[in-house]
């Protein structure tokens, strides 16, 4: 009985219950989710039709498909070496890192198959075209310039694929061993050079201090002598004033005066001296004696 009757509710609701799976199936088919880190590409009888955003997104049942599934998060592609050659005939090896993100992912399914291999081709190309323009110098010295051309460079040929180039990086430059034995014994003189030149102008600094001092020693010596100049000037004219105002006797009181200073030096001395005075200066000694007193 109980099966019966439920055979019988079956075949009488068969209609109903089709029409709910069915409708199931197609809102599952109908309504796309899509992350946040991609972009779904839908085609519609195998041609590009639409490209899905993040969040809800409807399409037609059995009509469209999400033929691609896009990741727009960044990427890195592995880290290259290629070999190049400078402006001046070196031969270096570059090592590069790129950066980069699909902004266009309907560009990037339909008109390039490798993605990574294509950017990582274009990067060797630009960049063996960028060092060859370069000596090796500005390359070492001018490498935030250089990783600039490259990047701009890059983005100008990917930009048909709707690829982004977030960054491009110059990891290292390194030379083979001659160059750098050369690059080193090159160094090498020019530290040998700027020693040179730096004792060279130390020695240049020193005869200039010492001329320096002795024009200032003489300087001095001159402004002394010139003072003592003046003062014995100016004794000379305090005598002669003396003279003029007091006649000889100024001028015997004078001479007496330097005989009794040289005397007085002579007792100085060291020893027993005996000291010899001739007449005439025992006169002058009293004349200066009589001076002294206000005699005549």
């Amino acid at each position: 009985m109980n099966e019966d009757l439920i055979l019988d509710l079956l075949s009488s609701n068969l209609l109903y219950l089709l029409g709910a799976v069915l409708l199931i199936i197609v809102v599952l088919k109908g309504v796309r989710i899509v992350p946040q880190s991609e972009k779904y590409v839908i085609e519609r009888f195998g041609r590009l039709h639409s490209v899905l955003g993040p969040g809800i997104n409807f399409i037609v049942p059995f009509l469209d498909v999400a033929r691609h599934k896009v990741s727009i998060l960044e990427r890195q592609l592995p880290n290259a070496t290629q070999d190049a050659i400078t402006k001046d005939n070196v031969l270096v090896q570059i090592d590069t890192s790129v950066f980069y993100r699909i902004l266009e992912p309907e560009k990037t399914v339909y008109r390039i198959r490798d993605v990574d291999g294509a950017i990582a081709t274009t990067v060797a190309g630009i960049v063996r075209a960028e060092i060859g323009k370069m000596d090796l110098d500005e390359v070492q010295s001018n490498r935030s310039q250089l990783i600039g051309q490259i990047q701009h460079s890059v983005e100008s040929a990917v930009d048909d694929w709707g690829i982004e180039v977030t960054r491009a990086e110059i990891l290292d430059v390194n030379l083979d061993q001659a160059t750098r034995d050369a690059m080193l014994q090159q160094l090498n003189a020019e530290r040998a050079r700027r020693a040179q030149v730096t004792e060279a102008e130390g020695a240049k600094r020193a005869v200039e201090l010492n001329a320096d001092a002795e024009l200032y020693a003489a300087e001095q010596t001159a402004k002394a002598r010139r003072i003592q100049a003046e003062a014995e000037a100016y004794a000379t004219e305090v005598v002669a004033k003396a003279i003029r105002e007091n006649g000889i006797e100024a001028a015997q009181y004078q001479v007496a005066l330097k005989q009794v200073e040289s005397l007085n030096a002579l007792g100085k001395g060291a020893g027993n001296q005996t000291i010899l005075v001739p007449a005439h200066a025992l006169e002058a000694f009293g004349n200066a004696f009589n001076l002294l007193k206000g005699g005549k």
